[in-house]
């Protein structure tokens, strides 16, 4: 036995401490129930890791990102060893963790059913309660293969490492470019092996550490993340910290698949993506393209009104103009492939409008008098996204863009961009979103082009632009388009979930590559400076976005149906007609329900469809020439005379407010 002089840091605080050899970092966080592995020198480790002279350590919770990470990729090989028990033909493919959860990847004769996940679950159950070890052993590739002999997609992991593994879909979990380790489940009592899997680890110390877990669904996915691989069965699964955060993971998923986009879009007559058109293409019906014309047009209105002029470009162009702006070199695999035309000329649907609004800029002569000029295009482009994202509204191939592009002087470039930034940010909230961070991406070495002082001139710029409006600056290191760094603006929702909304994007390379001119003051000719400004992102995305947010009710402004008229009797059905025509010609968006379906059929009809004001008439509101109210939340008012009612309407309309 000997000392080891270790240094134990949590957070700003260090503690020296002299220890003896075969010190484990379970011992130095003896009766700390909440520390589930270490970080030692930087690197994870397990908690059975004996500590080495001069190691500084770190405690690592299990309600960390690194702890969540830990817990979850140890419920993963829980999951496996489960599945492997009850289907043992089954081959083990990959199962790192991943947000709020896991999964991993098999290959099986028989595609999961939803009784196989509940069988696998009790299992999991079973070898979580017989508290498992997870123990670390280092071993030779050749050792390894030997070893996994039986497992095929692990063995082409072995021979993977250190080169592409790392980039495969999740296969950095099983291997590294160091030394290959297996993880052996060892029986709590007589040590005996129970199960082994290729991993990096660190794990839990046993299966017992696991608080709570769910298996949520099975979906098939190609091996390795690769069209050109077999298609295995993948399981997913959450796990959490104590059964209290996973009982609220759960009701917020439950809520969120009520909010579902797709769902309510079909619910609610919005929008489909109709098999015959193709993923990704989504076609707007005529009560979800009252609320997109209605978004449009609001939008365009907040344009006109900041100095923006609209502009129109075609869906289609020649390949030449994107070698040009060198989407070609950086961004082909998001393009649909050419249409040859023009005796073999390539032309490509459009993935971005900028380069159109390039030539509409260089189409004459322009003057610093008329700078910053602000063009503006709901311009629809096609990306060309694999199968296996595409999803809904949110990921679609075919899209428009609230797309601006402004082109103003080096003197002129930070107070536009604030100006931009300001404006993009009252327009968000315009549309009942409020709770914004900004992002901040930078420069991806292998994937830019440009000097590098023009990237850290044009980086700087956004920093201090973004700093000035007082909300959470985030990095996101490498993130940014090849042509320059960008902000995105990043909302929560109703129910707490992030999306990426606007982005703003500084770009001094585009005008450079199409050789952009203005002439200045003393008659020289300068390069302006380029600003990429998407405020939606997309239209459909942001429809999406809305339609969750608000679970499909709409506040007035944008609902298709403002309001539904509900006759007690079909004697008061003209009456209502008549008070729908007077709203209709105040710009009201109203119907009446003069269907033969009883009164209380009507209501929840209409309650059904989200409408903002059900209007009823009866013997009395005729009489009175009043009409009565019943609210969203089932509130009621009675007698309101039929000028009152509409102003009232107009009034929530006008102000963009819920009720």
């Amino acid at each position: 036995m000997s000392d080891v002089r270790v240094t134990v840091q949590r957070d700003s605080e260090r503690e020296e401490r002299v220890v003896t050899t075969g010190t484990t970092t379970a011992d130095l966080f003896q009766g700390e129930r909440s520390v589930v592995a270490a970080r030692v020198a930087g690197e994870l480790k397990d908690l059975a890791y004996e500590v080495a002279d001069g190691d500084a350590v770190e405690p690592v919770e299990i309600t960390s990102e690194d702890g969540l990470n830990i817990l979850r990729h140890s419920t993963a090989h829980v999951m496996a060893q489960a599945v492997q028990e009850l289907f043992p033909e089954a081959k083990l493919g990959i199962g790192p963790p991943i947000k709020d959860g896991f999964y991993y990847d098999f290959d099986v004769e028989t595609p999961f059913h939803p009784d196989d996940l509940k069988r696998i679950e009790k299992k999991m159950q079973e070898i979580q309660k017989r508290g498992q070890k997870f123990a670390r052993r280092a071993v030779a590739d050749d050792a390894a293969r030997e070893e996994l002999a039986d497992e095929p997609y692990k063995l082409e992991l072995i021979g993977l490492k250190g080169s592409a593994a790392d980039a495969a879909e999740g296969a950095s979990a099983e291997v590294g470019a160091g030394e290959l380790t297996i993880y052996d489940n060892l029986d709590a009592k007589t040590g005996e092996l129970c199960w082994k899997d290729l991993c990096r680890g660190p794990h839990l110390p046993s299966t017992r550490a696991i608080p709570a877990f769910k298996l949520m669904r099975s979906a098939a996915a190609y091996w390795r993340g690769s069209e050109k691989n077999k298609q295995l069965q993948r399981i997913y699964g959450t796990a959490w910290p104590t059964k209290d955060e996973l009982k609220a993971h759960l009701e917020f998923l439950a809520e969120a698949e009520k909010r579902d986009h797709r769902k309510l879009g079909a619910e609610l007559d919005l929008f489909s993506v109709p098999e015959d058109i193709g993923s990704g293409l989504a076609v707007f019906h005529p009560r979800g393209g009252i609320i997109r014309r209605v978004m449009e047009d609001y939008s365009r209105r907040r344009h006109e009104e900041s100095g923006y002029e609209f502009v129109y470009t075609p869906h289609a162009t020649k390949g030449k103009l994107f070698e040009k702006s060198g989407h070609l070199d950086w961004y082909a695999d998001g393009m649909y492939p050419p249409m040859q035309l023009d005796e073999g000329v390539d032309y490509y649907l459009k993935p971005m409008n900028c380069p159109m609004h390039n030539l509409i800029f260089d189409a004459r002569g322009r003057s610093y008098r008329e700078l910053p000029l602000r063009l503006f295009e709901f311009g629809t482009v096609y990306r060309y996204e694999k199968s296996g994202v595409v999803h809904g509204l949110t990921r679609a191939r075919g899209f428009t863009q609230d797309d601006a592009h402004i082109y103003c002087t080096k003197e002129q470039m930070a107070d536009e961009l604030d100006a931009t930034l300001t404006f993009v940010l009252d327009l968000l909230r315009d549309y009942g979103l409020t709770d914004f961070y900004l992002e901040l991406s930078t420069k991806d070495p292998e994937k830019s082009v440009g000097s590098d002082d023009t990237w850290e001139e044009a980086t700087e710029t956004l920093r201090k632009v973004a700093e000035k409006q007082g909300l959470p600056l985030v990095p996101d290191p490498g993130g940014a388009a090849f042509y320059g760094p960008k902000i995105s603006v990043q909302t929560k929702d109703a129910i707490g979930r992030t999306w990426q909304m606007s982005t703003i994007q500084l770009d001094f390379n585009l005008p450079e590559r199409f050789d952009l001119e203005y002439t200045s003051a003393d008659g020289s000719k300068q390069r302006p400076v380029m600003i990429h400004r998407a405020l939606f992102g997309s239209i459909e995305r942001f429809f999406a976005v809305l339609l969750e947010h608000y679970a499909g009710a709409f506040p007035a402004w944008l609902a298709p149906v403002q309001a539904t008229g509900i006759p007690i009797g079909d004697a008061h059905v003209p009456y209502l007609q008549e008070f729908a025509a007077e709203a209709k010609a105040k710009g009201l968006r109203i119907e009446v329900d003069s269907s033969s379906d009883r009164m209380q059929k009507k209501i929840r009809n209409a309650q059904k469809a989200k409408v903002p004001f059900m209007i009823i008439a009866g013997d009395e509101d005729v009489a009175n020439g009043a009409v009565s109210f019943r609210y969203r939340d089932g509130s009621q008012k009675n007698g309101i005379p039929r000028d009152e009612a509409i102003a009232e309407i107009l009034d929530v309309v006008e102000r963009r407010v819920q009720v």
